[in-house]
């Protein structure tokens, strides 16, 4: 029924850093969701996270609201979990969810277990009172994401409101887990039950549109923040033919499935090869809206609505591979030119984590490689697995730099960095005693502060 982009982008390999550029339209590097404490290393905001998405930084539903858009977040939010970093407090109208991902269980007494909020408030915290059977992997999480996401699509269609509903189910990410009506209904285990009972949750918000009447006047997005978490193994997601997963900047770190509907407008069946990334929905959702991106900052996302209508239309424009602070890869075109190389530290030249079963010489490798002097090139759309090195000598090789160096010189000439907003971590901002808490009963004695530098070894 929606429009398959083959070629579609996250902002980067790993969750939080990546929800920002989709919320900001920006790279990390931009708006400062990555970390300065050692080379190239990723970076996330777990409830020891002392920072959160900078201030300064447009969010896509602050901006939205110029258009009387109502806003709701369902799910993971991963831009801070400190009041002052919260849904609410970053142009969201209503929020369902946590700001952490749904580890657990903890004890309360050395560490917090994670709070669920409606809006503001917490009304509960993951596995005491939110249900998560981590032994098998049984919960109903995404059916209340789902009634969630549901309800406010009825409340705002009666009310007459345009509305944003930004659905982020977690399910799917390690430790898994599904409702009674999939679990154990998949022949890919509790992986493949979450997907399914995701598969569903889609199909209704979709049938919902329908039901409504507002299908042709609604514009729906399917995408993911990084690529399938391969450390996991049979337990998680899987690529395909790309290389490595989740953390890594190859293809399988950072390509990911993205459909377009919008019944009447976009045309149904169809594919295209369009570059894409996630911040192009920052920029295509607020043209769709009738509201004018930032003009005092660089906006990396596109927009992409010429695209939509039409499919056959390409734009020109380049896809930036950042793992942290450094730039290690960007794609032009046909052509990938890897300025770094690194997949994960270890000892062992044939075993790799984060590309379990993978091993390609001088390409998967234990130690960062600086190739900045002669970029490693690949033709993506002959070999998107990455396993076939374009000759340094060959034309190939040189008429695609000859593309791509003056874009990589002309980014790297004009970047403004934002101050890292990952770089110091503390047990006393934890979610001991979030808002709401006295309401239940629930506020949880913390530690005294001891800010430091945050450890991150990928």
């Amino acid at each position: 029924e929606g429009l398959l982009f083959t070629d579609f982008y996250s902002a980067n390999p790993l969750c939080s850093p990546a929800r920002a550029a989709l919320m900001s339209g920006r790279l990390p590097i931009r708006n400062g969701f990555y970390s300065t404490n050692a080379h190239a290393r990723n970076a996330y905001t777990p409830q020891t996270m002392v920072g959160g998405i900078h201030q300064y930084e447009q969010l896509l539903p602050a901006l939205l609201k110029k258009a009387d858009y109502k806003s709701k977040i369902i799910g993971k939010w991963h831009l801070g979990h400190r009041q002052q970093f919260l849904p609410l407090n970053r142009g969201f109208d209503e929020f369902f969810g946590s700001g952490n991902c749904h580890f657990g269980p903890y004890d309360d007494v050395h560490q917090p277990n994670i709070p669920v909020y409606k809006n503001d408030r917490m009304v509960g915290r993951y596995y005491t009172n939110f249900t998560i059977v981590k032994g098998t992997g049984q919960s109903n999480l995404s059916q209340i994401f789902l009634r969630e996401g549901l309800s406010f699509i009825e409340a705002q269609h009666s009310a007459g409101n345009p509305f944003f509903l930004y659905w982020t189910p977690d399910a799917t990410h390690g430790p898994t887990y599904a409702s009674p009506m999939f679990h154990g209904k998949s022949i890919r285990g509790r992986y493949g039950d979450a997907v399914m009972e995701m598969d569903y949750a889609v199909g209704q918000i979709l049938q919902k549109l329908k039901d409504l009447g507002i299908d042709k006047d609604t514009f729906v997005f399917f995408t993911s923040d990084n690529g399938a978490a391969t450390y996991s193994k049979a337990k998680a997601g899987d690529n395909g033919p790309f290389v490595c997963g989740k953390e890594t900047t190859y293809e399988g770190g950072m390509r990911e499935p993205g459909v377009a509907w919008w019944p009447g407008t976009i045309p149904g069946g169809k594919i295209t090869h369009q570059l894409g990334t996630i911040m192009d929905l920052f920029t295509t959702s607020l043209t769709i809206a009738g509201v004018k991106p930032p003009i005092d900052r660089i906006i990396d996302g596109l927009d992409l609505s010429p695209v939509l209508m039409q499919p056959s239309e390409l734009i020109d424009r380049p896809v930036w591979y950042y793992r942290g602070n450094e730039m290690m890869a960007v794609r032009v075109g046909a052509y990938k030119a890897h300025y770094w190389l690194w997949t994960e530290f270890g000892n062992d030249p044939t075993y790799f984590s984060f590309c379990q079963g993978q091993l390609i010489p001088n390409v998967t490798v234990h130690d960062q490689v600086n190739h900045t002097a002669a970029p490693v090139v690949f033709n993506i759309n002959m070999d998107p697995g990455e396993r076939y090195m374009l000759p340094a000598h060959s034309h190939e090789y040189k008429a695609a730099m000859a593309v791509i160096e003056p874009i990589v010189k002309q980014h790297k000439d004009t970047l403004v960095r934002g101050e890292p907003s990952l770089n110091y971590c503390d047990n006393a901002v934890m979610n001991w005693a979030p808002p709401g808490c006295e309401e239940l009963g629930y506020c949880l004695d913390g530690p005294p502060s001891k800010p430091k530098l945050c450890y991150w070894d990928h």
